[in-house]
């Protein structure tokens, strides 16, 4: 049972960024310190991704694990409103999948960083994560994702 009534959780969930995450921020930091440049949220791209390397013609996306239904221990379903969250997490998948595929069909790669590699108690040691990125970057690769988890790479 939640601990807050509906309205005040409501207010929560909707204060909840969508850009400048902490993941985000301290993957943003890391590579630009190994001197990778970007461009941040490009409007113009489907799914606006967080960080755009248009030199290498690649889009990474640091993906929050619970948002989007990573499975890791930090993507769980909350106890109230089962069905509500569950149709919003499949719905936030569907929609990464579309965003991905649009990419991919305009000559864009694809790269997902999940929040669990940055942070928490699986998270990779940071400068792991950024050479994974400065791996994929130098590949020809059109998708990747880093995670520490077995289904990741």
């Amino acid at each position: 049972m939640d601990i807050v009534d509906r309205q005040t959780r409501s207010k929560i969930m909707a204060s909840v960024g969508q850009k400048d995450t902490g993941a985000e921020l301290l993957l943003r930091k890391a590579l630009h310190k190994t001197g990778l440049r970007y461009k941040l949220h490009v409007r113009s791209l489907p799914g606006s991704p967080d960080l755009v390397f248009p030199r290498f013609h690649a889009v990474v996306f640091v993906h929050g694990c619970y948002w989007h239904s990573h499975g890791c221990y930090r993507s769980t379903v909350p106890k109230s409103r089962r069905e509500f969250w569950t149709e919003k997490f499949r719905t936030n998948r569907s929609r990464d999948e579309k965003n991905t595929q649009a990419l991919l069909e305009k000559g864009w790669r694809v790269l997902v960083v999940w929040e669990c590699a940055l942070l928490g108690r699986n998270a990779l040691p940071l400068d792991e994560v950024t050479d994974g990125v400065r791996r994929w970057l130098d590949s020809s690769d059109p998708q990747g994702q880093i995670s520490p988890e077995p289904t990741g790479t």
